[in-house]
This record gives structure tokens, sequence and C-alpha cells, in this order.
């Protein structure tokens, strides 16, 4: 028996209302249950006023897959176009990209930062709710007319409603790019002095493709699996899990501290996007030995490949008595960025290669802080009667006298020519400490070993 359309308004009119309920009891649930805002959220999330809202700001965002502003923020929303490429519109190659997706592509959305983002997620929400065997999202386009009875009672209303879904949903026919993004002539004829030969590409960036990406990774890296699969690498021992590793990884930041003007994906990720290396992975054979009846393993990193020539090139720098500057700033950060580096995958070595708790050994000498930043496979083994050394290091005093040590070091290897005291180790420790490979290795640590994402607050401070 076919569905009168009665029948079908009043499906669409259950199927919006059950989105709408679901909604609600979610906002509530961030509330306590006195909470005054209880009763305006009842009224933000009546049909006809939830409606008026969703529709008015979709009117002033886009639904997008490659958003315009992730390659160029300053071009204008309204006077070029982003486009919206499903996995199925888009040629199905060997390499790896969007067309790849099918059904675990996200939807983006870019236009006026002012919609919040609980609202942009709120409109593709809805227009992926299931009614009579499609989307709302197909009905809308195909302007279904008992959709658009269901919306309102008032034609006029319900048809702007409409209109404010199709103008989130549909794009112009006609691309157009603009002025200010990046664009690239592109020879396909035979004559580069004829323009006709020409033809002008405007890339664009893959916003869904790279959150998928995004998800992928940190998947690889900080969830449980791939914690316990980490953990059994640092005992070595055998392990059915798999572990993936993302070496040289880069993190490219769009949007500033506004991430979210340049698209909701964009947003959600906080304005990260990763960048896999394109170099040859080089492979390094010669065994890690551990830093036997040492006092201080930055004496071993001195001698490392390449330090000693950093040294001397940022001594000779600082000697010459540079202008204050901003080149001399830029000249002199970059070549402690370099210092750092070094010694984050001088660390990384001990770290990974050696086995946990490799600094009980009684030939280990070295102070405290420095095992604490070297073995932190110690901290994974978890051992009862180590409990003592984990809790140190999860209550992360030891970076900031890593970062003493190195100042000092630092000074030391610049010689009796330089009056380097405590205020220049301490501009050392703190170029140390908020070097971004630094603080991403860090991190990684933190994620691997269920530390806090903050410094725990110190009894008696």
């Amino acid at each position: 028996m076919s569905q009168t359309s009665e029948d079908r308004r009043g499906a669409f009119r259950a199927a919006m209302e059950n989105f709408l309920l679901e909604q609600l009891k979610g906002m509530r649930a961030k509330l306590g249950p006195d909470d005054p805002e209880m009763e305006k959220l009842s009224e933000q999330y009546a049909y006809t006023n939830w409606l008026t809202k969703v529709t008015r700001s979709a009117t002033q965002v886009q639904r997008v897959t490659h958003p315009l502003r992730a390659t160029f923020p300053a071009a204008h929303i309204k006077e070029t176009t982003s486009l919206y490429r499903t996995s199925a519109d888009l040629i199905q190659r060997l390499e790896v990209g969007t067309h790849c997706l099918g059904a675990e592509l996200r939807d983006d959305v870019t236009g006026n930062a002012a919609v919040s983002a609980d609202v942009r997620g709120e409109i593709l929400a809805a227009l992926r709710v299931e009614c009579l065997g499609q989307k709302l999202c197909d009905w809308i386009k195909a302007s279904d007319p008992d959709l658009l009875a269901a919306l309102s009672d008032d034609q006029a209303l319900a048809s702007s409603f409409l209109n404010g879904f199709q103008q989130f949903i549909e794009r112009p026919e006609a691309a157009s790019s603009h002025a200010l993004a990046k664009q690239l002539y592109w020879l396909t004829g035979e004559d580069p002095a004829n323009d006709g030969d020409f033809h002008l590409l405007a890339p664009l960036y893959a916003s869904s493709f790279a959150h998928t990406v995004f998800r992928t990774i940190n998947e690889d890296r900080f969830s449980e699996p791939a914690k316990a699969a980490q953990k059994a690498k640092w005992e070595r021992r055998d392990h059915d899990g798999v572990s993936r590793e993302y070496p040289n990884l880069a993190v490219q930041k769009f949007g500033g501290t506004k991430p979210q003007n340049i698209s909701q994906l964009n947003s959600e990720r906080g304005g990260s996007n990763y960048l896999l290396a394109s170099l040859p992975p080089r492979w390094k054979s010669r065994e890690v030995q551990a830093p036997w009846y040492v006092d201080t393993v930055l004496s071993r990193f001195g001698h490392s490949d390449g330090v000693w020539a950093q040294v001397r090139e940022l001594r000779d720098f600082l000697l010459s008595d540079p202008p204050p500057t901003m080149e001399t700033r830029d000249r002199r950060e970059g070549l402690i960025d370099s210092l750092i580096d070094g010694l984050v995958d001088f660390a990384q070595r001990f770290q990974v290669m050696l086995p946990a708790g490799w600094t009980h050994d009684s030939r280990c000498r070295l102070p405290e802080p420095e095992r604490l930043w070297l073995d932190p496979g110690r901290v994974l083994a978890d051992a009862e009667d180590d409990a003592v050394f984990c809790e140190k290091w999860h209550r992360m005093d030891w970076p900031a006298e890593v970062g003493n040590r190195f100042g000092n070091w630092l000074n030391k290897q610049m010689g009796p020519d330089l009056p380097l005291g405590d205020v220049e180790a301490r501009q050392w420790q703190t170029e140390l400490l908020l070097q971004q490979d630094w603080a991403q290795r860090l991190h990684e640590l933190r994620g691997q070993l269920d530390a806090p994402r903050y410094v725990p607050t110190r009894e008696g401070v």
C-alpha cells in the first residue's frame, strides 16, 4: 500500500522532531538538573525556533570537501568556489586521495566563522537523518513537496527553511577562483607563447581526506591498542597487535588562533594538519651503547656527529658581536633549534633502542633527571619496586631540570671568551623546553605512558 502525502509529511516531521529530541538530550546532559539554562535550551530546540536559527546560519556557510580558505584564508568566500566532491564524483585513481574514502568521507563546512561549531555540526547531522529510505539531504535537493509541507504550515516560512538548506548544499554550476587564491598556469598545448595553450589550475586543500589521515595517525599513535603495542616494544616482548610509526612527521597549522575561520574540520583538529615525510629512510645499523660511567649524557652528546661543529658555529657567531636585529635573533634561534633537534634524536636512541630499566644497572651514574628522561621504559614496566621512579616521572619536574642542565652545559661550551652566566643558561633552558621537536617528543611519551597533558600542581607550591 503506497503512502499518502499526509503519511509522508508525518514521517518527515517525526524524523526531524526525533533528531531534535536527541540533540536536546545531549545538551541537557551537560547541565545540572537545576540549571536555569534548561528552559532556554527547550526554547532553542523547539521545532520552528531551531529551523529558523539553523537555516539562517546555513545561508552563511557552505558544505565542502575542498575549502579554498585552507590554501588562502584572505580569499573572499562569496566571490570564490570551494568544492564539494564525494568519492563517487572523482576519478578512481591508483594514488591515495579523497576518492578512496567512500562512506568514510566527512563533510566539512566553511564560511562565516561567527556560525558556531555546534550549529555547523547540527546542520550536517540533520542532513544525514534517514527518512523514507533516503537522507534528508537528498529530499531537500529534490525539493520534495511533502518535506516542504512538513517544515511548516506557513508556506512562505517553509520555503525559506528549504531555501536555507539548499543554499548550504548546492554549489554554483560555474566554478570561480579569486585573485588572492593560489593559481598555476599549466601548459597543455605546444606553444608557451600562446595563452590559449595554458590551463589555469587552482589547487584546493582536500580537507575531508586530510581529516581522515589525521584521525588515522592519531589512532595509530595514541589509541589503547597502539599504547599496548608500544609498551610491548619498549619491553622487548612478543605482542599480537600492530605498532605503526610515522618518522619525521610534521604538523602544519591552519588558521592560527582561530582555526574555525578555515573550516569546521580544521577547527576539530585544532588547526593541526599532518604532513608525512617525503624523504627516503636512513638506516643506521650501529648498535647504541649505554652511557656507562659518565656523570651526564650531555658530554657524549657533545661528541656525537655534527654537534661540535654546530656549537662552534654558534660560539663564533656570538663572538662576532652581531647587531641586535631580527636577522641576528633568527640566526641565533636557528642555530639553537638545530642543536635541540640533534639532542631530541640523540635521546630518542636511548629511549627506544635500549632495554627498559637499563638505568637500574650499577654502571649507570647519570643524575636522576637524566635517568627519568632517557629511560621511560621503566615507567611502562611499572614494577612494584620502582614506584618512586614512576611517581617522579609523572610529576613532570624532570623536563625543567634537564633543561637547566642543558643550559649550563651549553654555557660551558661557549668558552671563557663569552661572559655567559645564569641569565643565558635560563634562556637556553627556555628555548629547549619550548622547542617544537622537544615538546612533540614529550607529548608522545605522555600519551604512551598515560601521563597528564599538564604539569600537576606541586605540593607546597
